[in-house]
C-alpha cells in the first residue's frame, strides 16, 4: 500500500466545538517502522522474568493513579464525557493494569497424561498486537486490549480514534515514565483507512483487537483472513431492557434513563429497547417520563451533569435522522448554542417498520414497546442482528434464569444495568462480535498454545 501524505487532525471539544489540540496523523510507512521497533521490544519483553513484567505493569498502574484527574479532564475535553464518567474511566485503566499484572505469573500451561512420556503445554505470546480503539470510551477500551496483551508478553500498537487520541498519547507517555521499555507500547494516531488498515494488513502484526461498528468489524475480519490473523471484535448492540409486571416497577423506571443515556447513548451496551409487560406498561410510562426529564444535560465538566454532548456534528445529524419532527416521544432538555447536543428521547407507539426499533442509533434515544408474556418478551429481545448486552427486571428467580438463558446476548444483568467488570468476560453473540475480552481468561487470548511431548522410553 502506498503511503498517504501526512496530515494533522484537529481535536474538537464536543461541548463547545472549540479546537483543543492538533495531532499529526500516522502514515503507512510510520506503521511499518513502528511494527519493526515493537517486534524488537517484544522479544526482549517476553524474555524478561514474569515477576519483572508484573512489577512494571503495577508501576504503570500506580503512575496512572497519580494522574487520574489529569486523564479525566483530558477525556472531558476530547470526548465530552461527564467528569464523573471520565474519572471512572481513568480508574478503570489503573484497575485493569493491576488485574492483568496479577495474571502474568499465573499464565500456566498443563501437564497432560499420555503413554510413553510426558506431555506439557506452554502459553507463549503472539508477538505484536494491534489495538484499534473507538471514540466512545477511549481510555478503558484501549486498556481492555493493551493491558492483557502486555501482561501475556506481547508488544502493543494502539490506534486511537481520530477524534479522541489525546488520552491514548498521554497513557503512552506514562508507560515510559513507569519504566516500560521504549517501543513496547506505542500509539499511532491517524485515520482508520490509513493507520488502522496498515495494522490489519501488516504481516508483522499477529492479532487485531477492534471495537467499533459491525460494518468496519467485517472489513477487519476479511482483511485479517488473508493473513490468517487472529481478531477479537466488539461491535454493535441494540440491547433490550425487559421489565416484567412483577418487578419493582418504580425502581426499573427510575433506572431506565441512564441505562441508555450514559455517555449520551454512545454505548454499545445501551439498553435502547425498553420492553415492558403490557399490564405494567401505562404505569411504567407514567414513572419514566419524569425520570427522563429530570436528567441533567449540560457542561460535562460540571460535577452535577449526568449527560454531555454527542461526539461530533456527524453523529448529531445521524441521531436526528431517527427522530423526525412530530414523533410521539418523551423528551428531556439539552443546551442551545455551540456543541453537539441532543435531548434525552424515548419514542413511543413506534411502527413495526421503524428503523429506530432495529438499528443502533448510538445516541440518547430509546424506544418503549409492550409485550404480553415471557415468550413474547424473549421473541422481541432476540428480534435483532445484535446480541451484546441487556437487562431484565423481575422478582421471580426462576423467570430471571429462564429468560437469561433464552436471550441471545453475551452480557445480561438481572435487576441491574451493569454490563462491564474487568474481572468478568465481555463480548457479544451474533453480529455484536467475535471473542471475549476482560475476565480471568483475558491473557490467554493473546497467547499461542505450544504442545511438547518428551519421551521417557529407554
Amino acid at each position: 500500500m502506498p503511503d498517504q501524505p501526512p496530515h494533522a487532525h484537529q481535536i474538537l471539544d464536543p461541548a463547545t466545538e472549540e479546537v483543543v489540540a492538533t495531532v499529526p496523523a500516522t502514515g503507512t510507512a510510520e506503521v511499518d517502522a513502528a511494527v519493526v521497533r515493537a517486534a524488537a521490544a517484544q522479544h526482549r519483553w517476553a524474555g524478561a522474568a514474569p515477576a519483572d513484567r508484573a512489577r512494571l505493569l503495577r508501576r504503570f498502574a500506580a503512575v496512572v493513579d497519580d494522574h487520574l484527574e489529569e486523564l479525566a479532564r483530558l477525556e472531558v475535553k476530547e470526548a465530552g464525557h461527564t467528569l464523573g464518567n471520565a474519572r471512572w474511566e481513568a480508574g478503570n485503566v489503573r484497575d485493569l493494569l493491576d488485574y492483568a499484572a496479577g495474571g502474568v505469573e499465573r499464565l500456566t500451561g498443563r501437564q497432560i497424561p499420555v503413554a510413553g512420556g510426558l506431555d506439557i503445554t506452554l502459553l507463549e505470546p503472539l508477538g505484536v498486537v494491534g489495538v484499534i480503539a473507538p471514540w466512545n470510551f477511549p481510555m478503558p477500551i484501549a486498556a481492555w486490549g493493551t493491558a492483557p496483551a502486555l501482561a501475556a508478553g506481547n508488544a502493543v500498537l494502539l490506534k486511537p480514534a481520530e477524534t479522541t487520541p489525546l488520552t491514548a498519547l498521554r497513557l503512552a507517555e506514562l508507560a515510559l515514565e513507569a519504566g516500560l521499555p521504549e517501543h513496547l507500547f506505542h500509539v499511532l494516531p491517524g485515520a482508520g483507512e490509513v493507520a488502522g488498515r496498515a495494522l490489519v494488513e501488516h504481516p508483522g502484526v499477529a492479532k487485531i483487537v477492534f471495537t467499533g461498528s459491525t460494518r468496519v468489524g467485517k472489513e477487519i475480519m476479511a482483511g485479517g483472513a488473508r493473513l490468517v490473523k487472529r481478531v477479537t471484535l466488539e461491535l454493535g448492540g441494540k440491547s433490550p431492557n425487559i421489565v416484567f409486571a412483577d418487578a419493582d416497577v418504580e425502581r426499573a423506571a427510575a433506572e431506565a434513563p441512564m441505562a441508555f443515556l450514559d455517555n449520551a447513548g454512545q454505548d454499545c451496551c445501551a439498553r435502547t429497547r425498553i420492553l415492558v409487560q403490557r399490564t405494567a406498561y401505562d404505569r411504567f410510562l407514567e414513572l419514566l417520563a419524569p425520570a427522563v426529564r429530570s436528567v441533567v444535560v449540560g457542561d460535562p465538566s460540571d460535577e452535577k451533569t449526568q449527560m454531555g454532548p454527542l461526539i461530533s456534528r456527524t453523529q448529531l445529524e445521524r441521531v436526528r435522522g431517527y427522530v423526525p419532527e412530530g414523533r410521539e416521544a418523551i423528551r428531556g432538555s439539552a443546551p442551545d448554542g455551540p456543541g453537539f447536543w441532543f435531548p434525552p428521547t424515548v419514542l413511543t407507539d413506534v411502527p413495526a417498520d421503524d428503523p429506530a426499533l432495529t438499528e443502533e442509533i448510538f445516541g440518547p434515544v430509546a424506544v418503549v414497546i409492550p409485550f404480553d408474556d415471557e415468550e413474547d418478551a424473549i421473541r422481541l429481545a432476540n428480534d435483532t442482528e445484535y446480541g451484546l448486552s441487556g437487562s431484565l427486571w423481575t422478582r421471580d428467580l426462576g423467570r430471571a434464569l429462564r429468560v437469561s438463558r433464552a436471550v441471545a446476548a453475551g452480557n445480561l444483568s438481572v435487576n441491574s444495568h451493569s454490563s462491564v467488570r474487568y474481572s468478568t468476560p465481555f463480548g457479544g453473540y451474533k453480529q455484536s462480535g467475535v471473542g471475549r475480552e476482560l475476565g480471568p481468561d483475558a491473557l490467554t487470548a493473546f497467547t499461542e498454545t505450544k504442545n511438547i511431548f518428551i519421551s521417557t522410553e529407554a
